[in-house]
């Protein structure tokens, strides 16, 4: 972690609860750049991208309606159709229409999105804990490190 990003993050300045959000923020943004610049670089993925395509993996039939897709990422309703337009531009996903309701509509994986997704997972969990080892050196970060490590979704 360079100089740049340890300055971030406020010393003795407001409340514990802001410079614990500050730290998250930062930690948050530093492990976001370095796995998009490992996605980027190597499967030509943004990390969004990459979030969309892991969600619909988890997934029936690895297939979502729109409005999960959306909460999956945190991200609008337009800004999600604008990403799946671009992914099922780059034939990786497709929508199907849901058979028991005709409005409804669903983004399913293909086998090409599939294929990229597993030769994507390696690079970003290889990303994300180079980024982590790294911030973990930093004792404002130390603890959301862990905490980050230890979390067990369900538990």
């Amino acid at each position: 972690m360079d100089a740049k990003t340890r300055e971030k993050i406020p010393q003795g300045s407001g409340s514990v609860l802001a410079q614990g959000w500050c730290a998250l923020s930062v930690l948050h943004d530093t492990i976001e750049a370095h796995v998009e610049k490992a996605l980027q670089s190597q499967h030509g993925l943004s990390v969004r991208e990459f979030s969309v395509l892991a969600a619909l993996s988890e997934h029936e039939d690895s297939k979502m309606r729109m409005s999960q897709v959306s909460e999956s990422v945190v991200l609008s309703q337009s800004a999600t159709t604008r990403l799946v337009n671009r992914l099922e531009e780059r034939g990786l996903l497709r929508r199907v229409l849901c058979p028991d309701d005709r409005r409804g509509i669903y983004t399913g994986l293909t086998e090409e999105g599939h294929r990229l997704l597993a030769e994507a997972h390696p690079t970003n969990d290889k990303a994300l804990e180079e980024i982590l080892d790294e911030a973990e050196t930093n004792p404002e970060l130390a603890p959301l490190v862990k905490a980050l490590r230890t979390h067990r979704p369900g538990i």
